[in-house]
């Protein structure tokens, strides 16, 4: 149902509902929480730096590479049709030996953007755009929510996960932070180290890609045979081993106060994917990290259906010395995000009912830096005005349809934002703004339609 619908339908009984408290998991009474618009919510990190120009300008080639040739390379994601030569970011030809001269085929007949509502003109409003930084302003709705020193720090201000279970009683299986890895701190970010908050309140972590890519398959190739006497310490080797990316910093993963039914699902959850063998919900095409990344997170919402999921991509990275590499892995982003959404509509208990949104962690400079890659194209990096320039997309349930708000001369919203709109979409958003953590200027995305 459309939000405008959904409060129109709802005005009758907005008092009653409103004023009528809420017993949450916890046992804590809530009188303040609003109706949720959704049951769930994922929010998909595209991370790793995108320029506008190449995503929703759909410039392609045109402005950055002395190249006259437009179009859009997220046609999943975004209305718009495909560039009509120059093609790079697709897969390769063997048989002409052409790199990457075959476009992937979009896997949604209506894009998201005609599906939901596009904010196409986002600033990133404050500090330096890092991705460390775009990555915990996206889950805190604070950009300056880390401690003096920057990485291997966790932040100072409460992440979307902490306000969720601490103020709509969500248990801890309920709320996942999904990262392409174990660098940059990610595994920092699922809490704050604020004292009204904090661990006790913490999202899940889990890097699929070193759990069960080779690192993992390595360790605990035998895990699935061992009695269940034994399986536990196995499961606790795991813990080590994916500690042992913080204990050399001093930092270890703590406790996340799951349950003891929380942790066994969590051990049969892993114990099932070895047991898989590789052979998950992967994308038609899963030549990068993201996209292992996307099939790991669809296994995971099949498992536990949690109610809020933030996945963080990356591959896009590698901009900084391979525009063209750059090219295909934004392009197999969106095949990725097209999958996912996809997928997520044939999930029992999560179809119908689950809010989903993409927002870059930040942007990309205007200029190029001095590195080319095999096509003689320059390469960008993220540090002038251009890199504050992003975009957000909703779609699913209690979002507008075909609704784009904003414009290159008229930007609307702030990298800031999707923490109070998830808090919104599940009832809390005057108890999150109440509590002065978030940026100033942070608003639900739905208060600025």
């Amino acid at each position: 149902m459309k939000r405008r619908q959904f409060i129109k339908n709802t005005a009758g009984a907005a008092l009653s509902s409103s004023l009528f408290p809420y017993i949450l998991p916890s046992g804590i009474i809530n009188s303040s929480m609003a109706s949720p618009l959704a049951d769930h919510v994922v929010f998909v990190l595209f991370a790793g730096g995108v320029r506008q120009q190449e995503s929703v300008l759909m410039r392609y080639l045109a402005g950055s590479q002395n190249e006259n040739v437009e179009g859009n390379i997220l046609y999943n994601m975004l209305n718009g049709a495909p560039p009509e030569t120059k093609i790079a970011y697709g897969q390769d030809d063997t048989e002409n030996d052409l790199v990457g001269h075959i476009p992937i085929d979009a896997l949604l007949q209506t894009p998201l953007e005609s599906q939901g509502t596009l904010f196409p003109e986002v600033r990133y409003a404050k500090g330096g755009t890092g991705h460390f930084g775009g990555l915990l302003t996206g889950v805190s709705g604070n950009y300056s929510s880390v401690d003096v020193g920057g990485l291997q720090k966790r932040p100072a201000a409460p992440t979307i996960f902490e306000y969720l279970r601490k103020h709509a009683g969500f248990k801890a299986t309920d709320t996942w932070y999904v990262g392409l890895g174990t660098s940059g701190s990610r595994p920092l970010l699922n809490h704050s180290l604020h004292p009204d908050y904090g661990r006790r309140y913490a999202g899940n972590f889990i890097a699929p890609t070193v759990t069960f890519g080779s690192p993992g398959q390595n360790h605990f190739m035998n895990f699935k045979n061992y009695h269940e006497t034994d399986e536990w310490n196995k499961a606790l080797e795991i813990r080590n081993f994916l500690n042992q990316s913080f204990s050399k910093e001093g930092f270890e993963i703590p406790h996340l106060y799951n349950t003891d039914s929380e942790d066994n699902s969590i051990k049969s959850f892993v114990k099932s994917i070895f047991a898989k063998n590789g052979n998950i919900f992967l994308p038609p095409v899963n030549d990068n990290q993201d996209l292992k990344v996307i099939g790991y997170t669809l296994e995971l919402l099949h498992w536990f259906k949690p109610k809020v999921t933030v996945v963080d991509l990356s591959n896009v990275d590698v901009c900084h010395g391979n525009f063209t590499g750059y090219l295909k892995n934004m392009h197999r982003a969106d095949h990725g995000i097209g999958f996912l959404w996809r997928e997520i509509q044939k999930i029992p208990g999560m179809a119908g009912n689950t809010a989903m949104i993409v927002m870059p962690e930040h942007g990309r400079d205007l200029e190029p830096n001095s590195i080319q890659d095999d096509n003689d194209w320059y390469a960008y990096d993220h540090s002038g005005g251009n890199s504050r320039r992003i975009f957000t997309l909703m779609v699913g349930a209690g979002i507008d349809a075909g609704l784009r708000v904003g414009g290159e001369g008229n930007p609307v919203g702030d990298a800031a934002d999707v923490v109070p709109t998830i808090a919104d979409i599940f009832g809390i958003k005057q108890t999150v703004y109440d509590k002065g953590l978030i940026d100033p200027n942070a608003r639900s995305l739905f208060d600025r339609l």
